[in-house]
């Protein structure tokens, strides 16, 4: 783990009402376009902030891994799926580079506030091309570095919209669109090409 990546013992910073407020779930949601039945890989979905909402936004037909290196973090969402109505989503430990999930398996793969955490891009790209159908679709997620924190990792540690665009370009993926949502944040969305590459 690298000091990049947060703790499982800030898990309660996931869930703190103020994110609902400068993170909205539905501005991500609808800007996602999540369709009835798709599979979507919530990867590093911590507590469970946005594999929720997408298991609702998928419907029975569709469902949710929910994909995590910490074990701690998943038992969090675990808790949650107890109490719940949910039986469309299902946790997994795994990393980003190597998630577990089958070939060709993915209409989206979601990445929150994660990419800036990661070691191994290319590792990542070629594990996304893995797991997403051709036509799939992956969304990063991530903080601004023009925007002050708190909330969010050191300014240091974040990367540009464009700069994630150039990379999923290069990486071999095609860039649909690229904005700011939330206070803090903005979103990449892009195309797999072919997928199961």
């Amino acid at each position: 783990m690298n000091d990049r990546r947060l703790s499982p013992s800030q898990a309660h910073r996931l869930d703190a009402p103020e994110r609902r407020v400068w993170l909205p779930i539905s501005d991500v949601l609808n800007a996602l376009e999540i369709q009835a039945g798709w599979i979507v890989a919530d990867i590093g979905a911590g507590t469970g902030y946005f594999a929720l909402p997408a298991a609702e936004a998928v419907g029975n037909h569709g469902k949710v891994f929910a994909v995590d290196a910490e074990p701690e973090m998943l038992s969090h969402l675990q808790n949650k799926l107890a109490s719940s109505s949910f039986e469309n989503v299902e946790c997994k430990v795994g990393e980003a580079s190597s998630t577990g999930l089958l070939f060709n398996s993915c209409d989206l793969a979601l990445l929150a506030d994660i990419w800036h955490e990661l070691d191994d891009t290319p590792g990542v790209l070629a594990e996304l091309h893995r797991i997403l159908k051709a036509q799939g679709r992956v969304a990063i997620l991530d903080w601004r570095p023009d925007v002050q924190q708190p909330p969010g990792p050191p300014i240091e540690h974040r990367l540009t919209k464009v700069s994630v665009a150039n990379t999923l370009t290069v990486g071999g993926f095609h860039v649909r669109s690229t904005m700011e949502i939330g206070s803090f944040t903005y979103l990449v969305v892009a195309d797999s090409v072919g997928g199961g590459s």
